[in-house]
């Protein structure tokens, strides 16, 4: 595992670059390619409000039967695409545990049967090393699919447009 910022920003551009980002880019779409890529389905829900409760705004649960990821629907569309690539991150990344300060599944979600699970990570901080590592990823990827030509943004304010998805129109 990657210790130094810059090991994991290697480790991070290596999983960016097996992966296809569609143009434009969208994380409905994204999970639609990566499903193919991997195989498996990948499929977007809203948080449940009792996982909300438990202080996750992200959750990502693997099944035999595929991938599902939940993010906090009330909150802006930038922000629920970043959720949703962070989730995408502890996949990529093969992380296998759980934050021990989140609820069980049961609390989380529970509707759905527990002997389904095989794994299952709420994000509510970012003070662990795979929040860290997710985090990272997620922006290399948002970064990326921000700039899908390689055309570099020129200064700070351009690469905070297109890492929110923003052409510079709605900054003035």
């Amino acid at each position: 595992m990657p210790r130094t910022d810059a090991a994991l920003h290697r480790r991070c551009l290596a999983i960016l670059n097996r992966l296809s980002l569609p143009d434009p880019f969208s994380a409905e779409k994204f999970c639609h390619q990566l499903a193919a890529q991997r195989g498996r389905p990948v499929h977007l829900h809203p948080l449940p409000k009792q996982a909300a409760r438990a202080g996750a705004c992200g959750l990502w649960l693997e099944t035999a039967a595929g991938d599902h990821i939940f993010y906090e629907q009330r909150t802006v569309r930038p922000h629920q695409e970043h959720i949703i690539l962070h989730e995408i991150g502890h996949m990529l990344l093969t992380h296998h545990t759980s934050d021990p300060a989140v609820a069980g599944p049961a609390a989380l979600v529970p509707d759905l049967d527990p002997g389904l699970i095989h794994r299952l990570l709420a994000r509510t901080n970012y003070t662990t090393r795979q929040e860290r590592e997710a985090e990272t990823l997620a922006s290399v990827i948002r970064v990326s699919a921000a700039d899908p030509g390689g055309r570099s943004p020129r200064n700070a304010v351009e690469r905070l447009q297109a890492a929110f998805g923003m052409d510079g129109t709605h900054a003035r």
